[in-house]
């Protein structure tokens, strides 16, 4: 399988680094739960693979009904489709980020 790198991956120290995106669901479905993103995330861990994508971590806001995922993608747009054919659950915005310490 080959996989076009953009131009804004990042190499460092000889490793090939994808852009980093951190993504919000601003309105979780209404009764969702903190065990119901989990498993939704899960499914982006076994879907992620076919797209080049690594989704690494998640937090959730069950009382905001609020998701962020941060997620190294080829872009904001092979991200969401990860989450669109794992669940469904597609989020509302997505903003590429940089990692501080």
């Amino acid at each position: 399988m080959l996989w076009l790198i953009p131009e804004a991956t990042i190499q460092y120290a000889g490793v090939v680094r994808m852009p980093l995106f951190m993504d919000v669901h601003e309105n979780l479905p209404e009764g969702a739960t903190a065990a119901d993103v989990a498993k939704a995330h899960e499914a982006d861990l076994a879907t992620q693979g076919e797209y080049g994508v690594k989704y690494i971590k998640y937090w959730v806001g069950e009382d905001d009904r609020k998701v962020f995922c941060l997620v190294e993608a080829p872009d904001a747009e092979t991200a969401a489709r990860v989450h669109k054919e794992a669940h469904g659950l597609v989020a509302d915005r997505i903003f590429e980020v940089s990692e501080g310490s």
